[in-house]
């Protein structure tokens, strides 16, 4: 067997787009949701710093979905 008959089938161009474009929506909305649950944290056990926790945890879960995204990507 060659290696072109053990490759997957190539995606077209305008699923690629799609996937990447939705790094433009996951990476803020994962900081925004995490900032806000810090908030709502901070509100109910009256701290004033958990905003930051959650705004560092949804930073680095926008973080992992971006290199999963890539990742992803590059092996197909």
């Amino acid at each position: 067997m060659s290696s072109a008959e053990n490759e997957p089938p190539k995606k077209s161009t305008w699923v690629q787009l799609a996937n990447y474009s939705q790094l433009a929506f996951v990476f803020p909305a994962a900081t925004v949701v995490g900032w806000l649950g810090g908030l709502a944290l901070d509100h109910w056990l009256h701290t004033t710093w958990l905003y930051l926790v959650g705004l560092i945890l949804g930073i680095i879960a926008g973080f992992v979905e971006l290199i999963r995204t890539v990742t992803s990507s590059d092996s197909k």
